[in-house]
């Protein structure tokens, strides 16, 4: 019987040479001051905004798009964008593969990532998704209701409010079932006449030669050590994300037909999609 893809091993990532590390340092160190600036940027103009706005960041998030779109640049990986960002009301659902996802969809459109609660107390990390505007939920079932609450507010103030119904990342060659509950959200009285969703696909092609699932990171994967090996590579691969029309929520029966749409976009625009 053949491994299904969450029982094959992982990559393996060996040893390091003085030329990896010698890439690893230039391009961390290019990230991390590209980051700090950023931050030092968008904190101090985020005290300006919160209160004129609220939960409405018409500013900052530009800001995180330039960083995330210059931190590929230093990775070395090269970003194509097909399609556009919804001019409409939008929530933008994607598949996920990797940590790079949150580089990949921020650098082409300003948008606020929904996460697992976990994520807030992760070192640096947390402290630049809370930064961001990251909305952070629990996995519990019993606060569906409230995240899908939680969620209304965001998007009935503007925000492009963007998650992962596939609710886990893979070895980025697959888009799984998209689960349907936060899709609800989009059919309060408030949002249902006038929301739209826009389906969004991420694809990772690996530099030719390598194991295709390099820049999948899923399962008990280490962050350090995938991000090491990530930014060690001599020869980097690109990333390619397609938006897709949006599907305008009052033309669909309910969430569950609107999340059935949502993934056959998503599959569709997948490069390397598996069954």
């Amino acid at each position: 019987m053949s491994l299904n893809w969450k029982e094959r091993p992982a990559p393996a990532f060996g040893p390091m040479g003085p030329l990896a590390l010698s890439r690893v340092g230039l391009r961390a160190t290019l990230i991390i001051v590209t980051i700090l600036i950023g931050l030092a940027l968008l904190l101090p103009l985020r005290l300006i905004e919160r209160p004129l706005f609220g939960l409405r960041r018409p500013w900052t998030p530009y800001i995180t798009r330039t960083v995330c779109r210059m931190s590929l640049i230093w990775m070395g990986l090269r970003y194509e964008r097909k399609g556009a960002p919804a001019h409409q009301r939008a929530a933008v659902v994607a598949n996920h593969s990797s940590w790079l996802d949150i580089f990949a969809l921020n650098a082409g459109d300003c948008v606020h990532f929904m996460s697992k609660s976990e994520v807030a107390s992760w070192p640096g990390i947390g402290l630049l998704a809370r930064a961001t505007g990251t909305l952070f939920i629990a996995r519990e079932r019993a606060q569906a209701k409230l995240h899908t609450q939680m969620l209304l507010d965001r998007l009935v103030a503007g925000q492009r409010v963007l998650f992962f119904p596939e609710g886990t990342s893979t070895d980025s060659l697959r888009v799984l079932p998209f689960k349907t509950t936060l899709f609800e959200a989009f059919f309060a009285p408030e949002l249902r006449e006038i929301m739209w969703v826009q389906p969004v696909s991420v694809t990772y092609y690996a530099p030719e030669g390598a194991e295709p699932r390099t820049y999948g990171w899923w399962g008990d994967m280490d962050f350090a050590p995938h991000l090491l090996s990530t930014l060690a590579l001599a020869r980097q691969g690109r990333i390619e994300v397609v938006y897709h029309p949006a599907i305008r929520v009052s033309e669909m029966a309910d969430r569950k037909a609107l999340a059935a749409a949502a993934e056959a976009a998503v599959r569709s625009g997948h490069g390397l999609s598996q069954a």
